[in-house]
């Protein structure tokens, strides 16, 4: 009767090793930006991932760091993280006309709505284009105002198309 009690000791000793190998493997990951990745339809996931293949390794001097889970719909520079997801819904903001009349941007030649947080960082939504992109700026990272936007233009223009999503 000692086998029994043997195994089951050896069975929880061999979980016990497993989820510390688990844990370890997810601290490695846990100072790591997270962000809910979109779920365009195809059109738009499509033009997504040609983005993806366009995007700069760095912005605005900040290197590459993209969050988790790794995603061709998503991107990130610095820390705290500059995010970009693609193929994002259309804020509701957008449909209304003074809304965007107001908050409404233009950096060289994309237009994005402008929303700030009530937690200090502001996201920017392109407009006008057949997927939307969303940049969010960390409220550590809006002294630079729009020039991490400027870092984004020339691949968003080449990439996703103008038009209404």
């Amino acid at each position: 009767m000692n086998i029994p009690r043997l195994r089951r000791r050896c069975l929880a000793g061999t979980s016990a090793v497993a989820l510390l190998i688990t844990a370890a493997a997810c601290s490695a990951t846990d100072d790591e930006a997270s962000v809910v990745v979109p779920s365009p339809a195809a059109k738009a996931a499509g033009l997504c991932r040609d983005l993806h293949e366009q995007l700069p390794e760095e912005i605005d001097g900040l290197g590459r760091t993209d969050p988790g889970p790794k995603s061709e719909l998503t991107a990130g520079w610095g820390d705290p993280a500059i995010i970009l997801r693609c193929g994002v819904q259309r804020p509701p903001e957008m449909i209304d006309p003074s809304y965007a009349r107001d908050n409404g941007v233009r950096v060289n030649g994309v237009a994005w709505l402008l929303q700030k947080r009530d937690d200090g960082s502001y996201t920017f939504t392109t407009g006008a284009r057949l997927a939307y992109v969303e940049v969010t700026l960390p409220k550590e990272r809006t002294g630079d105002g729009l020039g991490p936007l400027t870092d984004f233009a020339a691949p968003i223009k080449k990439t996703i198309p103008k038009g209404i999503a």
